[in-house]
């Protein structure tokens, strides 16, 4: 009896074949496509050729004169939509270039829907490049204190989104943190006739420590204190789920985890509980730190990129804002 109820487990046991590569192609759970990313594009006033970011390897400041040529290659390798962040001559304690109907933003839009317009072009709406402080908002600084107030900075907000609609923005990403904003820049974007225009909500970023190349990308350290008093706890993620929960209900067209990697539980959570179309943005500590693990040979980048790129997608992001965008549409085409 015992050898009997043996055999009869070895008969009945689940085998992992040994798949060929054809048929490991056919049983995936999860595909990358193309489709999945978003390329993060730098604009800057300030320049007339190009400028590398010395902290993110392949990654470039671009002038305005240049910006429309980028993203049409983009769009010729298959990238079907790019995220601007723009740098501005000049900075003040309003943020004034963010909502200037020439800012550098309003004019890369009108230079890019000029060369591809079936290119979804998305907007950055943060006020931090824009500011002579570097924070999200308009600040006020009570002794050693400074406090960023959130209703004027909505109000920033939606001029500044009011102006990228006005300019060609096919969807706005408010970035700030700020409460009540989602609502706000809707409503507004509804009663000024922009009902077409889509909102990425970064609903869910975290105060991490991955941002720091960015911000060299972007000219938007703060110059004094933190972004923590309006960015999230990284240690909360009930917090994050109610965060997420709000901007749907005043209006996000899709919503955002940030960063990537170290927040796969949160992703997983809200892709889970919401069902709404969620970004994620795998962002430039995450790629500086593959790209030097590749420049010291320890990572075969490749490879690396499109595990993360699947992990990211098996955790429930519809959309992926990386920096390999291209790479990746070379890489899943051959």
């Amino acid at each position: 009896m015992r050898t009997l109820r043996l055999m009869r487990r070895l008969v009945h046991r689940p085998r992992r074949l040994r798949r060929s590569p054809a048929l490991r192609n056919l049983v995936r759970e999860t595909q990358l496509s193309v489709h999945d990313f978003i390329l993060p594009l730098f604009v800057s006033e300030k320049l007339d050729h190009r400028r590398p970011i010395a902290s993110m390897p392949g990654v470039f400041q671009l002038s305005v004169k240049e910006i429309a040529d980028e993203a049409r290659a983009a769009q010729d390798l298959g990238v079907q939509a790019v995220l601007l962040f723009g740098i501005p001559e000049q900075k003040d304690e309003q943020a004034s270039g963010a909502y200037a109907e020439s800012g550098v933003i309003q004019k890369a839009l009108r230079a890019m829907k000029s060369k591809c317009p079936e290119l979804v072009a998305i907007t950055d709406v943060c006020l931090c490049e824009y500011m002579s402080h570097g924070h999200c908002g308009v600040t006020r600084i009570d002794g050693d204190h400074f406090h960023v107030l959130n209703d004027e900075t909505v109000e920033l907000l939606v001029k500044t989104s009011l102006s990228h609609a006005a300019a060609g923005a096919d969807m706005v990403a408010p970035s700030d943190m700020m409460d009540g904003r989602i609502g706000a820049i809707r409503e507004a974007l509804d009663s000024a006739g922009f009902d077409q225009t889509g909102i990425i909500s970064y609903a869910a970023k975290f105060a991490s420590s991955f941002y720091g190349p960015f911000r060299e990308a972007a000219e938007s350290p703060p110059r004094f204190g933190d972004r923590r008093s309006y960015q999230m706890d990284i240690a909360n993620a009930s917090e994050a789920l109610r965060e997420v929960a709000l901007d749907i209900d005043e209006g996000a067209d899709i919503v955002m985890v940030k960063p990537a990697l170290p927040y796969l539980d949160i992703l997983w959570r809200v892709h889970e509980r919401f069902g709404k179309p969620t970004a994620v943005y795998h962002v430039s500590g995450e790629y500086a730190m593959v790209k030097s693990a590749v420049e010291k040979r320890l990572l075969e980048e490749r490879a690396a990129v499109l595990e993360i790129m699947t992990a990211l997608k098996r955790a429930g992001a519809n959309i992926i804002i990386t920096y390999w965008a291209r790479e990746l549409a070379k890489w899943l085409q051959e």
